[in-house]
């Protein structure tokens, strides 16, 4: 099997390991453009040693945010900070991906450290959509219910933003379809009560997500891996669940998706969720071995001994860390140490790492 700092070859963009950085938003964006503190956040990380360092929730359109601060791709003017940030993480052998978002009823709140309530128009709210008029929580806004119309805009708007992260220079894009955000919305039944094609049946509430897939691997090149962000459960009775998960990704390997991150939750604040260490991995394997696609496993994964048993026991094909990489962005390197295994570390650092390290 495997190990933590083995290769991993998604299409022509070859990972030095098995360890990356999931999206975790930063909430400190103007207009959808990239501060300093995004250039420096994603630069600490980067020469850190992780592989794949995913870019937080980027919207596709200004009402797709969750927040005011969020990062945006949906102009073109929004390109160049974020390209900045790729090319920078190029350098230091870092594979930077973006991950494209829209957050449907759970837009329009306020920044993650603050009140989580919808926003007034004098606090530069905006109104919400969803597949349904069903709000998230009562501090939310009742959705307008997309019309056809409007599902077409989206798709369209996932593939632009796709061309804008090629432009960027990202060598990788994700779709984000969990945590409860509009596409997770559309596949479950808790917050999908249409009677259209979209809704109801199996096929229909995954349509959405399998023509935005479409969309965005017809712009994106064949060359470069593309992944999707799945919620394996809703953790709810009668919501969304593992098997239906593992029927959608034996059909989005067919359209062409290369990995399934593998996360859960987030469709209703009311869900009991049994978090502890590696509490998801058993929802990566069962995709990783059901569906016959790569996957990688997310939540609560902090040592490198449980990272490493992670991939070599065959449960994921890699390894996110968040949290742990929010408080030791060199995470990577000390792990590869304590694995006994080798890491490159920047040149600029060298005189820092273990005796016999190389420089990158």
């Amino acid at each position: 099997m495997a190990h933590l700092f083995e290769s991993l070859q998604l299409r022509d963009v070859k990972l030095p390991n098995r360890i990356g950085i999931p999206p975790m938003c930063q909430y400190s964006a103007q207009d959808g453009v990239a501060a300093d503190w995004h250039f420096i956040h994603y630069g600490s990380r980067a020469v850190g040693g992780a592989a794949l360092m995913i870019l937080e929730a980027t919207a596709v359109a200004p009402e797709g945010r969750i927040s005011p601060g969020d990062l945006g791709l949906w102009q073109d003017g929004q390109i160049e900070a974020l390209a900045r940030i790729a090319e920078f993480a190029r350098r230091q052998g870092c594979v930077a991906a973006v991950q494209l978002a829209h957050a449907g009823r759970k837009a329009s709140v306020g920044l993650g450290w603050q009140a989580q309530r919808v926003l007034t128009a004098a606090e530069g709210g905006w109104p919400v959509v969803g597949p349904s008029a069903l709000p998230f929580g009562e501090d939310y806004g009742c959705p307008h219910e997309l019309d056809q119309a409007a599902i077409e805009r989206v798709i369209e708007q996932f593939a632009a933003a796709a061309r804008r992260a090629r432009t960027a220079g990202f060598q990788v894009v994700e779709i984000h379809a969990a945590h409860g955000y509009l596409l997770h919305q559309f596949l479950s039944p808790l917050a999908n009560q249409r009677s259209d094609a979209y809704g109801g049946s199996f096929d229909n509430r995954t349509r959405l997500v399998r023509q935005v897939v479409e969309a965005v691997r017809r712009e994106w090149p064949q060359s470069l891996p593309l992944l999707i962000r799945l919620s394996a459960t809703d953790w709810l009775d009668g919501g969304w669940n593992a098997d239906e998960t593992v029927a959608l990704c034996r059909t989005l390997k067919d359209l062409g998706v290369d990995l399934i991150d593998v996360s859960t939750g987030g469709l209703l604040p009311t869900a009991k969720i049994p978090a502890g260490p590696g509490f998801q991995t058993e929802f990566a394997a069962r995709v990783r071995h059901e569906a016959g696609v790569p996957t990688a496993a997310v939540g609560l994964i902090t040592s490198p001994a449980q990272a490493d048993h992670i991939v070599r026991s065959g449960q994921a094909d890699m390894v996110l860390l968040g949290r742990e990489m929010l408080r030791n962005p060199y995470w990577p390197l000390h792990a590869a140490q304590a694995l006994g295994q080798a890491a490159p570390w920047p040149q600029q650092y060298l005189r820092a790492a273990p005796a016999g390290s190389s420089a990158r």
